[in-house]
């Protein structure tokens, strides 16, 4: 449980980095103030939203994609910060998704996609 918090404690310190190094380039200390007052998005969420479409599309030919990201989704849903971030619904449709593709690899179904 002690390494499960210190990785949920990396994940949170990752994912407030500025990777571009100018999102704040220019601003006063109030407009500063103000963006960082406003609710977010998870970049987690959003990640495990489209792996958890990859998991959808070739989960019932490639049945590790759907483990994978539920792992990764359950994971990441405890970096989840209800007062600063608000919308959990990526976490949840990334696990519906992979479960989605895990079930038709265990059952053997397949669908067919336009590509």
């Amino acid at each position: 449980m002690k390494v499960f918090k210190q990785i949920i404690a990396f994940l949170n310190k990752i994912k407030n980095i500025d990777l571009l190094g100018y999102r704040n380039e220019g601003l006063s200390d109030k407009d500063k103030e103000y963006i960082d007052s406003l609710p977010t998005q998870n970049p987690y969420g959003i990640i495990g939203l489209i792996i958890g479409a990859f998991a959808f599309a070739f989960g019932p030919k490639y049945g590790f994609i759907p483990v994978l990201t539920l792992i990764f989704c359950i994971v990441t849903m405890f970096t989840f910060d209800k007062e600063k971030e608000d919308n959990p619904w990526p976490f949840y449709i990334g696990i519906i998704l992979s479960f989605i593709g895990l079930y038709m690899f265990i059952k053997g179904e397949s669908h067919h996609l336009i590509i």
